[in-house]
């Protein structure tokens, strides 16, 4: 019996550093989805309020007025603006994975909400750790954050952000999970600098992390949704970008959807064009690929080579008990 769902990856512009902009875009994006009959939408990486790119190109003094403000507007997980964005979820029917930072007190974590047809958040991960210039603003996300993929009434949808797919095991540990729909996260990435101009890296680039969410569709033998940002030229002063060769802009997009073998399943758009690319996928096609290769079954060694996780989150704070005598 075939198990077919239309599934979405978001590729567009974050309102930057604007909370209530923010919020507004994501459920335009939500309704038009719905409007096309999307059941699975995938979010880029710190959607809300936009991933800041200056973290990279400018110096810490210099980003100090930027980043008051991307504290000020990152999001909560519990609260009024939270509770828009699930209302419209729960008004649309579909399954969203909604990538944003998120707020804690006064912390910041590069947040996954896995928000249910009901509007409910059945999960909650932060990215366990962020990369690089990422560590000088957001925390690590903790054990509960391994889990990955939930049930729904599309499939097993899992999600993780950015260079988490270039965690080997973290990735191992998704596909003993059952995952059959991935929601692959990502900033703005851009094309290689000429070098003489701009020293950088090729795995810091648009095409690479194409390449790493594709090898991910192959070794997991899963659909994955590549969404991610771009950015424009009156936003690039905004986000402490301008004098560089690596922000080229319009640019930073580099969606996709993927099969389980790795097939591009719809037309890719521009590095600097918004849209909302959709496949209709057949959840049984996963068996082509798992009859070949199950990475978490007949294929693996679990005699030889194995994982060990803990599942337990640690505790800042922990109570100590009385003893009664």
């Amino acid at each position: 019996m075939s198990k077919k769902v239309r599934v979405g990856a978001v590729q567009a512009e974050p309102v930057w550093l604007n909370l209530e902009g923010s919020v507004d875009k994501t459920i335009s994006l939500i309704k038009q989805s719905a409007a096309d009959g999307v059941q699975v939408l995938g979010f880029p990486e710190v959607w809300i309020p936009g991933y800041p790119w200056g973290i990279w190109t400018t110096s810490v003094i210099e980003n100090v007025p930027m980043i008051h403000e991307y504290m000020n507007n990152s999001l909560a997980k519990d609260s009024p603006q939270m509770r828009r964005i699930q209302d419209a979820v729960k008004e649309a029917g579909m399954f969203v994975v909604l990538g944003y930072s998120e707020r804690d007190g006064a912390s910041l974590y590069m947040a996954q909400s896995f928000i249910s047809p009901e509007g409910e958040i059945v999960h909650h991960r932060r990215k366990i750790k962020p990369t690089h210039v990422e560590r000088t603003l957001w925390g690590d996300g903790q054990a509960d954050s391994l889990k990955t993929v939930v049930d729904s009434p599309f499939g097993k949808i899992g999600g993780l952000n950015c260079w988490e797919h270039l965690q080997p095991l973290l990735r191992y540990y998704e596909y003993s999970q059952g995952v059959q729909i991935h929601v692959a996260s990502w900033p703005a990435e851009f094309e290689m600098p000429d070098k003489e101009k701009q020293p950088w890296l090729y795995h810091e680039t648009g095409e690479a992390s194409y390449r790493a969410s594709q090898f991910m569709a192959i070794e997991g033998q899963t659909f994955v949704l590549v969404s991610s940002q771009i950015m424009t030229e009156e936003n690039l002063e905004k986000n402490n970008c301008l004098g560089n060769h690596v922000t080229k802009t319009p640019g930073g997009g580099f969606s996709m959807i993927f099969g389980p073998d790795g097939s591009p399943l719809c037309e890719p758009v521009g590095v600097g064009v918004e849209a909302i690319l959709t496949a209709d996928v057949d959840l049984r096609d996963i068996d082509y690929a798992k009859t070949f290769i199950d990475t978490v079954g007949h294929y693996a060694r679990p005699d030889m080579l194995s994982l060990l996780v803990n599942p337990e989150a640690a505790k800042h704070v922990t109570l100590m008990k009385q003893s009664s005598f």
